[in-house]
C-alpha cells in the first residue's frame, strides 16, 4: 500500500511538473506569435540633421546586394539566372521594406535565405567550387541591415526573439541538415547578427532615453512656468491685501460715525448703520483669516488680528513714489528718464500699485538684459486710465546669466489683466525694447483670467 501511495504521489508531481512546462511553452508560442506574426507599419523616421539620406544608403545598398548576391549565385552557386535573380531580389526587397515593415522584412529576409541554402545545397558536389554556405556574402549584409532596422524600431525582447530564431536556423541548417564541399559561415553569422542587434537595440535605448529627457524637461519647464506664475499671483494677493483691507477698515468707520452726525437718526438708520458696519468687520477678520498668511514667508507661523505675528506692515507703494524708484535705479548705475503727460487724476490704489510695479520690473529686466542701456519711462493719464511705457536702448554690453525664474512678464501681464487692461512686450528695430501697458481707471472691469505666456517672456 505504501509502495502504491509513493508510485502515485510521483505520477502527480511528474504531471504537475508537465503541465507546467506545457503552460509555460504555450505563454511563450502566444508572445512569440503576438511579436513576429504582424505586418503593421513602423517606418523609419528620418534623421534629424541628414533627413532622408539613411533611406538613400539602405536604398543603394539593396541595390549593391542585388547585383552581388545574383552574381554570387549564379557564378559561383551553380543557380540558374532567373532562381539566382528571383532570391537576390527577395534578399534586396527586405532591406528596403525593412524600411517600413520590419518584422514582415525579417521574414522575408529568412524565407530568401532558406529558399537560397536548400537551391546552393542541391548543387554541391564534392570536388566542386566550396560556396559560402548558409549564408552567402551578400545575405549576411542584407539580414544584417534588416536586423538592424528591426532593432531600432521594435522592444529590445522582440529584437531577440527574431535574432534567437535567427541562429536557431542557422544551427538546424549548417549543424543539423549540413551539406557537402562548403565554406561554413554560420558561426560568423551568428557573431556578426548579434553585434548587429546589440548595437541596434542600445541605439533605440539611447533615443527612447533621449526623447524621455526632453520630455522630463518640457514637464519641468511647465512645472516651473506653473509655479512662477502661483508665485506672482501669490505676491500680487498680499499687496491687494492691503488695498482691500483699507477699504474696508474705512467701510465700518464711516458707518460707526455715520449716526452722530446726524440730528436724531432714526431707528431704522442706526440699525442699517450697525448692519454695514458688522459687515465690514466680519468681512475684515475673514479677509485677514484667509489672506493673511500669504503676507508671511513660512504659512504655518501664525498672523494675528491685531497685526502682531509674521505679517509685514509695511504700506504698498503708488506712483508718489516713482522718483524715489527711478533715483534707486539710477544708483544702480542705469541711466533714467522720466516723463509725465496728461492732467493727473485719482486712481484707484490697486491701479497705481500696478503701475508702479510694472515700471519697477521694467527696469529691473534692463539692468539685468541691457548692461549699458538707457532708460525712459513714461506715464500718460487719459481720461479713462493710465498708460504706462518703458523703453531701453541697445544694450553696449553682454548680460550676464540670471538666476531668476525668467518670467517677469509673466506678473506684469497678471497684473495688467487683473485690472481689465493689456501689457505688450517686443523688441525694437534699433535693438532695444519696449513694455506698454494700458490700465483702465476703474478697475471694477478687470478680470481673474490669466493671461496667456508669450514666447518673449524672457526677463
Amino acid at each position: 500500500m505504501s509502495r502504491l501511495t509513493r508510485m502515485t504521489e510521483s505520477g502527480g508531481a511528474t504531471r504537475v511538473f508537465e503541465r507546467a512546462v506545457a503552460g509555460w511553452a504555450g505563454r511563450w508560442l502566444r508572445v512569440l506569435r503576438d511579436d513576429l506574426w504582424t505586418a503593421r507599419v513602423d517606418p523609419l523616421p528620418p534623421s534629424v540633421w541628414l533627413r532622408w539620406v539613411p533611406h538613400g544608403v539602405v536604398c543603394l545598398a539593396a541595390f549593391g546586394v542585388l547585383l552581388g548576391d545574383a552574381a554570387q549565385l549564379n557564378d559561383n552557386g551553380g543557380l540558374d539566372a532567373g532562381p539566382a535573380l528571383l532570391i537576390a531580389v527577395a534578399e534586396a526587397g527586405a532591406m528596403v521594406l525593412a524600411l517600413w515593415r520590419p518584422i514582415p522584412a525579417w521574414w522575408l529576409s529568412m524565407a530568401a535565405m532558406v529558399v537560397g541554402q536548400y537551391a546552393v545545397r542541391a548543387m554541391m558536389v564534392p570536388d566542386g567550387y566550396k560556396f559560402t554556405w548558409p549564408w552567402t556574402a551578400a545575405g549576411l549584409i542584407a539580414h544584417g541591415f534588416v536586423l538592424l532596422l528591426l532593432a531600432l524600431r521594435v522592444r529590445t525582447r522582440v529584437s531577440l526573439e527574431t535574432l534567437g530564431l535567427t541562429v536557431l536556423a542557422t544551427y538546424v541548417v549548417q549543424g543539423l541538415i549540413g551539406g557537402q564541399n562548403y565554406q561554413p559561415t554560420g558561426q560568423l553569422a551568428v557573431i556578426l547578427f548579434t553585434v548587429v542587434v546589440m548595437f541596434g537595440a542600445a541605439l533605440r535605448g539611447r533615443r527612447e532615453a533621449r526623447a524621455e529627457l526632453r520630455q522630463q524637461t518640457t514637464l519641468t519647464a511647465e512645472e516651473r512656468a506653473r509655479r512662477t506664475l502661483l508665485e506672482e499671483r501669490s505676491r500680487i494677493a498680499r499687496e491687494l491685501h492691503d488695498v482691500v483691507a483699507h477699504h474696508m477698515s474705512v467701510i465700518s468707520i464711516q458707518a460707526q460715525v455715520a449716526p452722530h452726525l446726524v440730528d436724531n437718526p432714526s431707528d431704522e438708520l442706526r440699525e442699517n448703520l450697525a448692519g454695514i458696519r458688522q459687515n465690514a468687520v466680519d468681512a475684515l477678520t475673514e479677509l485677514r483669516r484667509v489672506l493673511g498668511v500669504l503676507r508671511s514667508e513660512h504659512p504655518d507661523s501664525p498672523v494675528y488680528e491685531d497685526g502682531s505675528g509674521t505679517a509685514p506692515h509695511a504700506p504698498q507703494p503708488t506712483l508718489d513714489r516713482l522718483e524715489a524708484l527711478v533715483e534707486n535705479t539710477r544708483a544702480a548705475g542705469l541711466t533714467v528718464t522720466t516723463e509725465v503727460t496728461g492732467e493727473r487724476r485719482p486712481l484707484p490704489p490697486g491701479v497705481e500699485l500696478s503701475a508702479y510695479r510694472i515700471v519697477q520690473e521694467a527696469l529691473s529686466n534692463v539692468l539685468r538684459h541691457a548692461p549699458g542701456a538707457t532708460a525712459h519711462v513714461v506715464l500718460t493719464h487719459e481720461p479713462h486710465g493710465l498708460g504706462v511705457e518703458v523703453t531701453n536702448t541697445r544694450p553696449t554690453g553682454e548680460a550676464s546669466p540670471s538666476a531668476g525664474a525668467g518670467h517677469g512678464l509673466l506678473g506684469m501681464r497678471e497684473r495688467a489683466a487683473m485690472l481689465g487692461g493689456s501689457l505688450t512686450a517686443r523688441p525694437r528695430s534699433d535693438g532695444g525694447y519696449r513694455v506698454t501697458a494700458r490700465l483702465p481707471a476703474d478697475s471694477r472691469t478687470g478680470t481673474a483670467a490669466p493671461a496667456p505666456q508669450r514666447k518673449d517672456d524672457t526677463s
